[in-house]
């Protein structure tokens, strides 16, 4: 097991030269930090953020980083888990540039740890109270929709086929919820308990399973 802790969500890259970049100092994340909202955000909500209450979180599928430097942003302990090697080492390269940024940059870094692995396999070492899982999302029926930059994620990690073990997996480790992240307009994910409760956003629906 690998530990990256410092002193990353598809959205949360820029391109340079053609190679794709975690940036959490600029761009939409940056963005986000100062105008998205705070604990009123249908992400933060969803994963129990609230006055007076900030849960321990697990981002099963760091991705590229964005969700997880939201909560953290929001005061939260987050620990991201990446399997993927060349997503996991853009991740650790935006970390640090985020941590040697300073301010409040780095104070949010410090609240992120990373781990690389298959999420299965590390949760049941893991103490979390809230667990996020955003899977691979379909591809668009308009794949002109879809941004030359998702469609190179896309072609790092391939699909995720096991969202469905791996939400059974969390629901038997979480400490009191799990999220599912999935697009609105997109069918459901099959082979999933029924949900406890649903935040929905403009594009983007969060599923809500209680447990404990």
């Amino acid at each position: 097991m690998e530990y990256y802790a410092g002193n990353g969500d598809e959205r949360s890259m820029t391109q340079i030269d053609g190679e794709l970049r975690v940036d959490f100092v600029s761009g939409s994340v940056a963005h986000r930090l100062r105008f998205g909202g705070g604990r009123g955000q249908a992400l933060a909500k969803a994963m129990g953020l609230r006055a007076g209450k900030t849960p321990v979180i697990i981002d099963a599928t760091a991705g590229l980083g964005r969700d997880s430097f939201l909560l953290a942003s929001l005061g939260a302990q987050v620990t991201m888990i990446e399997r993927s090697e060349r997503i996991h080492s853009l991740l650790v390269q935006g970390m640090d540039r985020a941590a040697k940024e300073g301010g409040e940059f780095a104070e949010i870094i410090s609240r992120m740890t990373l781990l690389k692995g298959d999420a299965k396999d590390l949760l049941p070492e893991l103490s979390g109270e809230a667990i996020l899982i955003d899977p691979m999302h379909p591809p668009r029926k308009n794949s002109a929709l879809v941004k030359r930059e998702l469609r190179q994620v896309r072609e790092i990690v391939g699909t995720d086929d096991d969202a469905v073990e791996l939400v059974r997996v969390a629901l038997k480790y979480a400490r009191t919820r799990v999220v599912l992240k999935w697009p609105s307009k997109a069918d459901p994910i099959k082979g999933i308990q029924a949900r406890s409760h649903q935040i929905r956003g403009k594009t983007t629906s969060y599923d809500v399973f209680m447990v404990g």
